[in-house]
């Protein structure tokens, strides 16, 4: 299987405040650099936005997003509406993406109220996670490791066990 060099960005709104969320993401970031250049975006939405309602705080967290991505980056949602895979599929789905020679995947995890109508519309996927509900600090490690997860597949390592 041959891979093009395909770059995986990651776009999160405001850091992750736990120190064991931290850590673990640390350990996935830092292991996901054997296999692709995986960068990780943390927009800090100023506190004055935190006042305002639920829409508008999605409205203002998408102009921050839309800075970061550029027009040929193919935008995946994490999103509780999305596609849900197993670990197989989703390798399956990041080699397809891969081959069809897109440069840069964008993932993004939006903040606690989801998305600007906005970035929908711009999105060219959505994946959900899972059918339960996880805080958006903890998708972020759950989702590196699944990315981590995939690439092993991927090249056949022992990571995952069928």
């Amino acid at each position: 299987m041959q891979f093009y060099t395909v770059k995986i960005l990651l776009i999160q709104i405001d850091k992750t405040q736990d120190s064991y969320l931290i850590e673990g993401i640390d350990i996935y970031t830092k292991r996901l650099k054997n296999y692709i250049t995986c960068d990780i975006v943390t927009i800090s939405v100023p506190k004055n936005i935190r006042q305002r309602t639920f829409n508008e705080q999605k409205v203002e967290e998408g102009k921050l997003i839309f800075l970061q991505i550029l027009a040929d980056d193919y935008l995946i949602l994490l999103d509780e509406n999305g596609i849900e895979f197993s670990s197989e599929k989703f390798s399956k789905f990041i080699s397809q993406k891969q081959n069809a020679s897109i440069k840069r995947i964008v993932f993004i995890i939006g903040g606690p109220f989801g998305f600007s109508e906005e970035i929908y519309k711009r999105a060219n996927y959505k994946i959900a996670l899972s059918q339960l509900t996880f805080s958006h600090q903890m998708v972020r490690l759950f989702f590196l490791e699944q990315l981590y997860r995939a690439f092993t597949i991927l090249k056949g390592e022992k990571y995952h066990h069928i």
